[in-house]
């Protein structure tokens, strides 16, 4: 059996579990690397799906859970996150919380760095979410 991914939360640190994801994670040397650019607020002609943080955060998970699935990975084989916030605020904290947390159920949460910015590259969206995940090669 292959050695599986492991999430830790070392003693130490503060509980990262609320927030949706894990301080640690590391990745079995018999594992594909899955590198998956940056996914916005956009439907599948690049437009915005809406002008508000929520829709575009909604829209940038699910972006991200077709990229996903075009290599054969779930949520679950995801270990690192990078989320980049415009205006970042404590309600988009809520609402990024609670979409990390409805995508990352359960102890197996990714590692995540969330970056506060004034704009995206793209004029009008408001969220992106980028990931690393690990295919088991076994």
């Amino acid at each position: 059996m292959a050695p599986a991914i492991q999430h830790i939360n070392p003693v130490g640190l503060h509980d990262p579990s609320h927030y949706g994801y894990t301080h640690v994670t590391t990745v079995p040397a018999n594992s594909t690397l899955v590198y998956i650019a940056g996914q916005l607020g956009e439907d599948e002609t690049g437009n915005p799906v809406a002008t508000d943080f929520a829709a575009q955060l909604k829209q940038a998970f699910a972006n991200l859970r077709i990229a996903l699935a075009a290599v054969g990975a779930t949520p679950e084989d995801v270990v690192k996150i990078t989320v980049l916030s415009v205006d970042h605020d404590a309600e988009k904290q809520r609402l990024i919380s609670a979409e990390r947390n409805a995508m990352w159920q359960g102890e197996r949460k990714p590692a995540s760095t969330l970056i506060p910015v004034p704009r995206l590259a793209v004029e009008g969206l408001l969220f992106e979410i980028d990931a690393v995940a690990v295919i088991s090669n076994s």
